[in-house]
């Protein structure tokens, strides 16, 4: 009977922290769908300031690299653009 007491207990355990980590993952992504949505309006209002949102959107993501990083991608592409014929 102690077996089943303690299973229990174990169980009753398990099933309170799986409870927390799933309310966790859901205040989460309530948060994320949050910033989403900010970044969104950012963007809104960045285009109504007349900037090119795309180039915005692709400057962010250069500033994620390191400089070696975004040097060796620039010069893949020109590589790529000169196998191409584009200039």
């Amino acid at each position: 009977m102690a077996d089943d007491i303690s299973g229990d207990s174990a169980q009753t355990i398990a099933v309170g922290q799986l409870r927390a980590f799933i309310e966790r993952i859901e205040r989460l992504s309530e948060e994320k769908q949050t910033v989403a949505d900010d970044i969104k309006v950012v963007f809104a209002e960045l285009k109504a300031s007349g900037f090119d949102t795309k180039a915005v959107r692709t400057i962010i993501r250069l500033r994620k690299k390191e400089p070696h990083e975004r040097q060796e991608e620039q010069a893949m592409i020109q590589l790529y653009m000169d196998a191409l014929g584009m200039e």
